[in-house]
């Protein structure tokens, strides 16, 4: 494999930014340092004071294989998501089958090898029937164990209450969390339902699907979680009420972390009037001061992790009524650009933004040499050019041929990304053959 040096760039890692270059040899970061010359034979890469990031671990997407190939694939979502500067994908267990044992769970790792751009690691998924299969999983085939501790999709809800502290008492994994409580999002949907049958206006999504739910949910999941010292991490919190539920401060000292993720940063309830069931998606979002809650509770290190929730359905179904219009929106090609925004604006500085895109999923996951820009480490790397980009549906790589970021032009894009010291994208295309790694966690 032939070495890469890449020269004057503002490279941005572990809270600091600063002026250097970075060398790639055999896939990984060699070097790092400033004044470093090219070697016989090695390609020079002129940064010119372009920021150079750890590339994205993104730590939930749904990228729907096996079963719904129809909608998007294990192919054409990591090409999108390296399109995006997301150089490590964890992907979730509700697809046909559900990913609910160790055979499951070894069948996407199979379909991913030679097929994803970017870096894959799956999850094992939690039922009312498989406690044993998560009790003998080996913690270093999965980053976690998914419960969904509200109905979402598929029929995953684990809502045996039995089986439910079981699992928090013997996963030998990290647990992350769907949390909505479904009896709260049923009763609600009723009354709407009365009111308007099937085609309730997209705009009572929040409300049917609503923040006393998610609060109950994730009141739960913490409670059983301190019960027994269990690893939690509450997915895609949606609202400013929860957040009093988790503690500030670093990522190393908890035992009990969140996750919010780029749609509830960008969008809210006024949104629903132009975009409807494109941004339709469980949990919901919510209102503009919740939204600016979560944004501060990232500054503030109540949220550990940014992720996407990428989750592809096509137009068609986006198009039906309310009640079988399924939720969920891509988002992994367009989700640092529009992290990057926060930037822009003076929300964030880019060193909180990869430090929650980067380096808290690595530590939390315990990714083995991923996530930072250090020597030894693995050469997943993003360089971010600041020239305006504004999305058009014709540039979208995910099979569903579509986002939701259409029209809005983001100040920011996605120049370079390499996926272990190959780059995988060149700023307008893809390139190569896809060069994805197996993830292995560091336990």
């Amino acid at each position: 494999m032939p070495s890469t040096l890449i020269v004057n760039a503002r490279l941005v890692n572990e809270g600091r930014e600063y002026d250097g270059d970075l060398r790639i040899e055999d896939g990984r970061i060699a070097q790092i340092g400033t004044g470093l010359s090219g070697r016989g034979g090695e390609s020079v890469i002129d940064a010119r004071g372009r920021r150079l990031l750890p590339g994205m671990i993104d730590d939930q997407v749904h990228f729907r294989e096996p079963g719904l190939e129809y909608k998007a694939d294990m192919a054409t979502e990591s090409a999108a998501a390296v399109a995006g500067g997301l150089t490590t994908f964890m992907d979730m267990p509700n697809t046909n089958p559900p990913t609910l044992d160790a055979a499951a769970l070894e069948d996407k790792y199979r379909r991913a090898a030679g097929r994803a751009r970017a870096n894959y690691g799956f999850y094992l998924g939690a039922s009312n029937d498989n406690l044993a299969a998560i009790q003998s999983l080996d913690p270093r085939t999965a980053p976690g164990v998914k419960v969904f501790m509200g109905a979402s999709t598929g029929n995953m809800l684990v809502d045996d209450p039995v089986t439910l502290d079981a699992i928090f008492r013997d996963v030998p994994t990290p647990i992350i969390t769907h949390c909505e409580d479904t009896p709260m999002i049923d009763a609600e949907l009723a009354v709407y339902k009365a009111k308007y049958g099937d085609d309730i206006p997209a705009q009572f999504h929040p409300d049917i699907r609503s923040r006393q739910a998610c609060k109950k949910s994730t009141e739960l999941a913490i409670s059983l979680a301190r019960k027994h010292n269990t690893r939690l991490h509450v997915l895609h919190i949606s609202t400013a009420d929860e957040l009093a539920l988790f503690q500030a401060g670093p990522i190393e000292g908890k035992r009990i972390t969140a996750e919010t993720c780029i749609h509830f940063l960008r969008f809210d309830r006024d949104d629903y009037a132009k975009l409807g069931h494109l941004i339709k998606c469980n949990p919901a979002i919510k209102d503009p001061a919740d939204r600016e809650a979560l944004i501060r509770a990232i500054a503030e290190d109540v949220i550990d992790v940014l992720a996407t929730d990428h989750a592809p359905h096509t137009l068609e179904e986006k198009a039906r009524p309310y009640t079988s219009a399924p939720s969920g929106l891509p988002l992994v090609q367009f989700a640092l650009n529009a992290a990057l925004e926060l930037v822009h604006e003076g929300r964030l500085s880019t060193a909180q933004v990869v430090d929650k895109f980067a380096h808290a999923p690595a530590k939390l996951f315990d990714v083995e040499h991923r996530g930072f820009l250090r020597e030894g480490y693995f050469a997943d790397l993003v360089l971010i050019d600041d020239l305006p980009y504004t999305v058009q549906r014709e540039d979208v790589l995910s099979k569903c041929g579509w986002s939701p970021f259409e029209g809005r032009t983001f100040h920011s894009r996605i120049a370079s990304t390499w996926v272990n010291g190959v780059l995988a994208w060149d700023g307008t295309s893809l390139v190569g053959a896809p060069n994805g790694q197996r993830l292995a966690f560091a336990r």
